[in-house]
């Protein structure tokens, strides 16, 4: 292997380790603006020696770069007692793949049109990746390179009309400015470069920052009403204790757990995602009816206060004609029927209240990606790999919570959920003008994943500019203001509950009402890039279809 060969086999790992160190919980954002120089150093080296090959070594030791990323951020999975080599290498071979797949795309059409407009089409295909990650089976949005400031809210306030998007876009054009600088100076020597480079990165990254910063510093908790809101963290083992229990032993643990924190002003109690009912699951056409849910409600007769819970639902059909496609026909019972990850508002006024989650986690809750499609091509046996073919339900549309004691108007997220922006505005968009977040973090125990999984619901917050309530099954439950600082916790592994009070703020952000609208200008600036490309690739071939 010569010196060439192993400099960039250098570039591509160096690069992998700058992702990892800016990601959080356990790393500084500001190594993010470097993480694609070495990659882009590594392309215009290949570009310039370039064979027949080239193509296949971009994709190469990109590859090695984000393998090496998505290796070290979500290490996490590998915490889950069951199937840890499935739960980890699922997202992290086809990510890796992806990922190399788009750089290598960014290679081929940067040769054929061009640096300067190989280097325009670079963040609007990646931007492009990062939005279909975002909203197809496969979705994995961990990685989306907005992200990457969660921990460091207070330098992305302008995300409430960006989005995360914004910060994906920032990321990008600054590693290309300081490539851009940095292959002018290895090119000319001219110390020039070097200090035009300091001068316009300090520039390009301060100015965001300080901006942001002034935005943070000088902004209003907005809402002129509020809620008193208590929440539940349970703290029941997933794998030894949840699915052993009696549904009317861990109700009654929620309670229990929720009367020593409510008062004659308590609005809301809040218990996590999946909290009842442990053995089995709710019939969904007879939850009036249910004797644990109704003793819930009774148990708070003579109050105000409604009910959000996790729940696990599932629902029978009679009919042919009533069978969806997450559907599937039970073995044991010879019935077709769906089963829910859901949440349920209840109270003594009135009716329950129903949101099925929307955004499944692929392979674990939205069974295996892309069956439907697979199964006319391999045939069902083929596809039999000993795990779970089988899909939650969802809601189509997302819902909202109201009720009849007070103004707040909830969104209802679960888990997995609170990492997607554009949904989540779609509940704001809806009128929820507080946010909840119920989830169940313990599978992955006391590693980087509840946290990263945290830190991602802060930016939702800045987002929508609206309070989060967060409901752990083990912690971290919290309370985050309109700003993304966490106010109050309770720490991992701790049971108990956690009050708190949140303003309700009706008012619509900029990012709220058109979502992620930079990630749609990309793909349509990607679209051009790429007929320029496909047009010219064919001028070529009549032009030697032309030739004696």
């Amino acid at each position: 292997m010569n010196s060439i060969i192993n400099n960039k086999f250098i570039w591509a790992i160096f690069s992998g380790i700058l992702f990892s160190m800016s990601w959080p919980t356990y790393g500084f954002p500001f190594f993010i603006f470097f993480a694609f120089v070495p990659l882009l150093m590594m392309e215009q080296e290949i570009s310039i020696h370039k064979s027949r090959f080239s193509g296949t070594k971009v994709f190469a030791y990109s590859f090695v770069a984000f393998f090496i990323w998505n290796a070290i951020v979500y290490h996490w999975l590998f915490m889950s007692e069951e199937r840890k080599w499935a739960a980890y290498l699922l997202p992290l071979f086809p990510n890796s793949i992806l990922m190399a797949s788009v750089f290598w795309i960014f290679h081929k059409v940067k040769m054929k049109v061009g640096t300067l407009y190989g280097l325009f089409f670079f963040p609007c295909i990646w931007i492009s990746f990062e939005y279909i990650h975002l909203n197809w089976e496969l979705n994995w949005p961990w990685l989306n390179l907005g992200n990457v400031f969660a921990k460091y809210h207070q330098f992305v306030q302008w995300y409430e009309f960006t989005g995360s998007f914004g910060g994906t876009l920032w990321v990008l054009l600054v590693n290309i400015m300081v490539f851009y600088f940095w292959k002018a100076w290895l090119v000319s020597r001219k110390k020039i470069y070097i200090k035009k480079m300091g001068f316009y990165f300090l520039f390009a990254v301060l100015i965001p920052s300080i901006i942001s910063l002034l935005m943070y510093y000088n902004f209003n908790e907005k809402g002129n009403d509020s809620i008193n809101v208590v929440l539940v963290q349970p703290e029941v083992d997933p794998y030894n204790e949840k699915y052993e229990r009696d549904s009317l032993d861990l109700a009654s643990e929620i309670i229990n757990l929720a009367d020593k924190g409510i008062d004659t002003e308590t609005d809301f109690i809040v218990a996590p995602e999946t909290a009842i009912p442990g053995k089995g699951n709710f019939n969904l056409n007879a939850l009036n009816s249910s004797f644990l849910l109704n003793g819930m409600k009774n148990h708070y007769l003579n109050t105000k206060i409604s009910i959000i819970t996790g729940i696990e639902l599932e629902q029978q059909y009679a009919k042919q004609s009533e069978i969806k496609k997450s559907s599937f026909l039970h073995p044991y019972r010879n019935v077709w029927m769906d089963i829910y990850n859901s949440t349920i508002q209840i109270n003594t006024k009135d009716t329950v209240q129903i949101y099925h989650k929307s955004k499944l986690v692929p392979g674990v809750e939205g069974g295996f990606p892309f069956y439907s499609t697979l199964k006319k091509v391999f045939g069902e046996n083929l596809l039999d790999f000993g795990g779970t073919t089988i899909s939650l339900g969802v809601s189509e549309k997302v819902k909202v919570f109201k009720n009849s004691f007070n103004k707040a108007i909830i969104a209802p997220t679960i888990c997995y959920e609170s990492v997607f922006g554009e949904k989540t505005a779609e509940f704001v968009l809806k009128g929820a003008n507080a946010i909840f977040v119920s989830t169940n973090d313990s599978w992955w125990q006391n590693s980087q994943g509840h946290k990263q999984l945290l830190v991602y619901a802060k930016l939702r917050a800045i987002e929508n500019r609206r309070d989060v309530a967060r409901s752990a099954n083990s912690g971290v439950s919290c309370f985050i203001n309109q700003r993304g600082d966490i106010t109050s916790f309770l720490p991992y592994q701790t049971q108990g509950f956690l009050k708190g009070k949140m303003k309700l703020n009706n008012e619509k952000t900029f990012y709220t009402k058109y979502g992620d609208y930079i990630a749609r200008i990309a793909l349509l600036f990607m679209s051009f890039v790429i007929a320029y490309y496909f047009s010219m690739l064919i001028l070529a071939i009549l032009n030697r279809t032309k030739k004696p």
